[in-house]
């Protein structure tokens, strides 16, 4: 007789939304892997018979996308070509009974924090041993590292507390293992990243600790940059820019979401703080840190947003000058504080205001990366396209700022660090040539 192969199975996992999901979908992984089940993740060769989508809740943009890919996945499991969808993450954490009655083919739903849960469904065993390690689904010189959960913050907008919790920080000797793991791995950039940077410790350790986790991570031997994600304007701890001045690896890159500058939508959406403790915190980051690339994130279209408060919103980009601004249209989330504001704009109302203010910040990105030409710069090589090299410098984080352009006749790495020049500047771009 012969017997019958049973076929092993392999798990793909698609992660949609930001980077911490993105360490989510790495730890799930790094489980996985270790449990001897094969995993993949955004699988392109369609040799795995298990889905697992990890969705993004945040604004209506992102809810859309997570629904549509989970019901692509439910289409290939109708059509005989997975056995088994699984969803979790912010969208599952915050509409999971919804969804269940919606999309009955899904197998399972799971929240944001119950990687155990997942794994027992997949006949796996949480191993609490693999503390930092992970199977990175980044290139292998940078990882991002998440050094708390949650968010404390009562912003009015914002509904990822209701989605990640309350904020709980790591300990400072788990994200030091965790920098030292990567490391061994051949990362050389970490970009640390939480809901909000400058909480970190206060639950812990009663207060921000911030400051003594960038010493212990800059000591960490062969971490050539550290990168900071997310800093909160309000009570922002000072003493990070003397530890940002004092250590060489670390990045003069500081990601700061203003939100807005006008001071009634300021307090409308609870952001503790006011447009001239802006002015002076951004003047003293500048007088601290020369040199200090400083990104932000606006939101436009919140309820109530006049066209003066855009005007103002453009003025003050004009006057501050960031070296790089995000903007996001106003989503009306349920549960929010700002629900109960009246969200009188059509939506191509807040994206033509956003348009309108972006306009303004690539006028003054190009004009500041003109001064670049003829400087010289620190690249990371992060891949390799249209036989050009494509890298970054230590103003600028990966796929949200400016990239490199290299023209090489000698071979160049990815991963490796290479002295460049800058030739030519574009609005978001600059052209490079290797000295």
């Amino acid at each position: 007789m012969k017997s019958r192969t049973i076929k092993q199975n392999k798990v793909n996992i698609i992660t949609l939304g930001c980077s911490k999901n993105l360490v989510d979908s790495e730890v799930l992984s790094g489980q996985l892997r270790a449990n001897e089940i094969a995993v993949a993740h955004e699988n392109e060769k369609f040799d795995h018979n298990i889905v697992v989508v990890n969705t993004c809740g945040f604004i209506d943009k992102a809810k859309e996308e997570s629904i549509n890919t989970i019901l692509e996945q439910v289409a290939y499991k109708e059509a005989g070509r997975l056995d088994k969808v699984y969803v979790t993450g912010c969208l599952s954490e915050r509409y999971r009974g919804d969804l269940a009655k919606e999309i009955p083919e899904v197998d399972a739903w799971f929240g944001t924090l119950e990687l155990p849960f997942i794994l027992k469904e997949l006949n796996a065993d949480f191993k609490k041993e693999l503390l930092g390690e992970r199977m990175l689904s980044t290139p292998k010189h940078y990882a991002y590292l998440k050094i708390s959960e949650g968010c404390n913050r009562t912003c009015s907008f914002c509904a990822i507390p209701l989605m990640r919790g309350g904020h709980v920080s790591k300990t400072i000797e788990e994200i030091v293992t965790e920098a030292k793991h990567l490391v061994r791995n051949g990362v050389k950039e970490v970009m640390l990243i939480a809901q909000e940077l400058t909480y970190y410790g206060l639950d812990i350790y009663k207060k921000r600790m911030l400051p003594d986790l960038l010493k212990h991570l800059s000591d960490v031997p062969g971490l050539e940059w550290i990168r900071l994600h997310y800093a909160y304007p309000s009570k922002f701890p000072m003493e990070i820019l003397d530890v940002m001045k004092e250590r060489d690896n670390i990045c003069n890159y500081l990601d700061m979401p203003l939100q807005h500058c006008s001071d009634a939508m300021l307090k409308a959406m609870k952001r503790q703080i006011s447009k001239q403790e802006m002015y002076d915190l951004i003047a003293a980051i500048r007088d601290k840190v020369p040199g200090m690339a400083l990104r932000t994130t606006m939101i436009t279209g919140f309820p109530g947003e006049t066209r003066d408060d855009v005007e103002e919103l453009k003025a003050f980009l004009e006057e501050i000058r960031f070296e790089r601004v995000g903007i996001f249209t106003y989503s009306h989330e349920e549960n929010t504080s700002a629900y109960d504001l009246e969200d009188t704009l059509s939506s191509e109302e807040k994206e033509a205001r956003a348009q309108e203010i972006m306009e303004v910040q690539q006028e003054i990105s190009y004009e500041k990366n003109q001064d670049l030409i003829g400087r010289e710069f620190k690249v990371i090589i992060d891949k390799i396209e249209a036989g050009r090299y494509i890298g970054r410098t230590e103003y600028d984080s990966v796929e949200v700022d400016n990239e490199v352009i290299i023209h090489s006749e000698q071979e160049l790495p990815v991963g490796d660090f290479v002295q460049a020049r800058i030739t030519k500047a574009f609005d978001y771009d600059l052209e490079a040539e290797v000295i």
